[in-house]
């Protein structure tokens, strides 16, 4: 036997949605020389998910999908039940953050609990040296300093970083991106030149368990409880009218609030406790200093002085300039040159130098 033959392909983990990008980045690292297994995280019991037109991922279309493509491929396919753990970590974290006036992240948080952990482990536990996903991102290791760094999608319409943001070293030394480095007209030609089933699929855009976006009422569905109407209030803490339960609205909304005052008002506030909503001119929704805490630092160990950044306290936002400080441990401040419109808590900060993510956390409180 050869010293080739003898060489055994490094196994690839391969984290299938049943959409495009997933599809791709199977085949690239199929092409590369890995051996591939697929694998689909069945997180919801919903069976009404994917239908209707919602543009979700995770329904048992997807999983019809996937499963075709590795079928074409001929690799191995496997579908891995976290419905319990996903309920767990993901849906009743969402709905205690929107209970506590927050806004959340499910995203963020199925990609730190589900996709880059418990798929990691499951990787290691068969034998495979990394997990594979199709998210439009970049991983590269520091010659200088052997740090492994996060790096933006060359398509900037399609960057991924933010959602990235939280994983840790050892993770990243096991994750690869194949579609990092191109743009999504170029992963639909190579799926149209595959033939693969999903080329034309539209992209999963609305939240995998609330497919038609009523959150509220996913919450008293999955809860029991009610939300009961309560009071707008203006700036001055005068009633203006009565909202329909606290955790419907969103700092910075405008739409869907039934006021009208004479001039366009946003949701500024909400006071859980006492069930009110106070509301006011759009100039109010603007903050200069962020906090943010479950902070996790990827280009550096940790923040030891001020350092300039760009941050982003949004998915598609764009960078704006602003100073971080250290501010005890897994947390900092984030000063930003110029007022931001609506820094939420519960949503994430991240923070760049250039196109690589310094780390970010989850915004506690504003000002």
């Amino acid at each position: 036997m050869t010293e080739a033959q003898n060489t055994k392909r490094p196994g690839a983990l391969i984290a299938m949605s049943g959409g495009v990008d997933s599809s791709v980045a199977a085949w690239l690292m199929q092409q590369a020389g890995y051996d591939c297994t697929g694998i689909t995280m069945r997180l919801t019991r919903n069976e009404t998910l994917g239908q209707s037109g919602f543009h979700t991922c995770c329904s048992e279309k997807d999983i019809e999908d996937a499963a075709e493509v590795a079928f074409a491929m001929d690799i191995p396919y496997e579908v891995l039940d976290f419905t319990a753990d996903f309920r767990e970590k993901i849906i009743e974290k969402f709905i205690r953050v929107y209970e506590m006036g927050g806004t959340p992240n499910p995203c963020i948080d199925c990609n730190r609990y589900m996709k880059f952990d418990h798929l990691l482990r499951w990787a290691e536990s068969h034998g495979m040296e990394y997990v594979v996903t199709g998210h439009y991102a970049r991983v590269e290791q520091d010659e200088a300093t052997g740090r492994w760094l996060l790096k933006k999608g060359l398509d900037e319409g399609k960057d991924q970083s933010y959602v990235l943001y939280n994983l840790t070293q050892e993770q990243l030394a096991h994750v690869r991106l194949p579609l990092g480095g191109l743009h999504k007209t170029e992963v639909r030609e190579i799926a149209e030149k595959q033939h693969f089933i999903n080329a034309r699929k539209h992209d999963s855009q609305d939240i995998c368990f609330v497919p038609d976006g009523d959150y509220a009422r996913f919450m008293e569905d999955f809860t029991g409880r009610h939300y009961p109407a309560g009071d707008f209030l203006d700036e001055n803490g005068k009633k203006v009218g009565t909202h329909n339960g606290a955790v419907r609205y969103t700092i910075g909304q405008r739409k869907g609030l039934g006021l009208a005052m004479g001039a366009p008002v946003y949701v500024c506030a909400k006071d859980m406790q006492a069930n009110t909503v106070t509301v006011g001119p759009e100039e109010n929704l603007f903050d200069r200093i962020v906090y943010a805490d479950e902070v996790n630092w990827i280009a550096i160990p940790e923040l030891t002085a001020p350092l300039r950044v760009t941050a982003r306290t949004r998915y598609h936002q764009t960078e704006q300039a602003a100073t971080v400080y250290p501010a005890g441990e897994g947390q900092f401040r984030l000063e930003f040159d110029q007022p931001q419109r609506a820094p939420t808590p519960g949503q994430a900060v991240v923070l760049y130098q250039g196109d690589v993510v310094l780390g970010g956390g989850t915004i506690v409180a504003v000002e």
